[in-house]
């Protein structure tokens, strides 16, 4: 059962709530679809997320939803973006790999760590990235949470830079 490996590996209150949702919206399909998520059942946790749109045609990512904690860390919206604008110089060929493979696979992603740097800062925290697909079946969206604390990088507190690794993370198979 992919959804239940996902649920033991979360941590966070928050992205298990998320996580509950977008399960108990897909129903009996393999994923709901972006019409499915219902921002009154996840709204405390809106200032968290961010969803991209995929165009499998033109392999192409475009910004659907940031919410105001992520709009904050990285100083910019990402709606009506494409993926390659929003993430230029800031590793997007990784990035969107990674989405990639959880909106065509499927899959569900769960990272812990790293999850980015910004602003001469490190970024430790959680987050989890889960396909969309409006017929259950054609991957066609991504839908993420991310939890995140700035830690300033001159002020570590006696963490060594090897504890501040990049970002772990596995896909889990729908």
């Amino acid at each position: 059962m992919a959804f239940d490996d996902l649920l033991m590996r979360i941590s966070n209150k928050a992205l298990r709530d998320v996580a509950i949702h977008w399960n108990e919206a897909r129903g009996q399909r393999r994923m709901p679809g972006w019409s499915d998520i219902s921002p009154r059942a996840i709204a405390r946790h809106l200032p968290l997320i961010w969803s991209w749109k995929y165009d499998a045609l033109a392999d192409v990512f475009i910004g659907r939803l940031a919410g105001e904690e992520i709009v904050q860390a990285f100083g910019e919206n990402l709606r009506g973006k494409t993926g390659e604008e929003f993430f230029k110089n800031r590793g997007g060929e990784v990035l969107l790999a990674r989405h990639r493979r959880v909106v065509t696979e499927p899959a569900i992603y769960h990272g812990q760590g790293a999850v980015f740097a910004h602003a001469r800062r490190i970024v430790m925290g959680e987050r989890i990235i889960l396909p969309l697909a409006e017929d259950g079946e054609e991957g066609d969206g991504i839908l993420g949470v991310t939890i995140y604390n700035f830690t300033d990088a001159g002020d570590d507190g006696g963490t060594s830079r090897e504890d501040y690794a990049a970002e772990k993370g596995e896909f889990i198979p729908l």
